[in-house]
């Protein structure tokens, strides 16, 4: 099973996906918990471009590029191996970031970030993902508290940020049996619950 996890900035994601992959080792599933870009030495590399080593302006459809390069690794090198041998793949974020932050929140528009990553993902989209889903002034208050510097993305405008929260409000009505939003606004341990118990739904099924 492959499940994913999307978000603002500070929303809770990966106090999130340690729970639920603490949650599922217990009952005896094999796990594997990635992120995205990453998960692989190339992706990972991918990653510092986009995220930390760029002085220069990256354009949109550089970004989406780049992003879906990390992705098709990932996918092939890590992600599918995974689900081939039985394992649950816990992944934070995959395509659903792209088409909100490239798709939505640069501007890019949803087919096109949608065309670039068809070859990226070659049909391999998660059976189950967790939006938690963060007001902007919340989200900015827990990333000003945060003890590590902020990469890129999270030092944009409060422009962008309000763009890709609606994004995902948006994703959610346009993937509604795929994707459960949640109130990261929520007790860690309330959400622990509610997520466990739709990963428990969508397993049986």
């Amino acid at each position: 099973m492959f499940i994913t996890f999307e978000g603002t900035d500070g929303s809770g994601k990966t106090t999130q996906i340690e729970r639920l992959k603490h949650t599922l080792e217990e009952t005896g599933c094999l796990v594997v918990q990635t992120r995205e870009p990453g998960g692989t030495k190339v992706a990972e590399k991918i990653r510092d471009i986009l995220l930390f080593e760029m002085e220069e302006t990256i354009h949109p459809e550089t970004e989406a590029l780049l992003y879906a390069s990390a992705r098709a690794q990932h996918v092939r090198e890590l992600i599918r191996p995974a689900l081939t041998s039985g394992k649950v793949v816990l992944c934070d974020r995959f395509v659903d970031s792209s088409l909100v932050y490239q798709g939505m929140a640069r501007g890019l528009s949803l087919e096109t970030v949608l065309s670039i990553n068809e070859v990226a993902i070659a049909g391999l989209w998660p059976d189950l993902t967790f939006v938690l889903d963060l007001p902007v002034d919340e989200s900015l208050n827990r990333m000003q508290k945060m003890d590590r510097a902020l990469d890129r993305l999270e030092q944009e405008k409060r422009e962008f940020r309000e763009l890709t929260r609606q994004g995902y409000l948006q994703l959610k009505e346009l993937y509604p049996e795929r994707i459960v939003l949640l109130d990261a606004t929520a007790k860690p341990e309330e959400l622990q619950e509610v997520i466990w118990k739709a990963t428990r739904e969508a397993m049986k099924q």
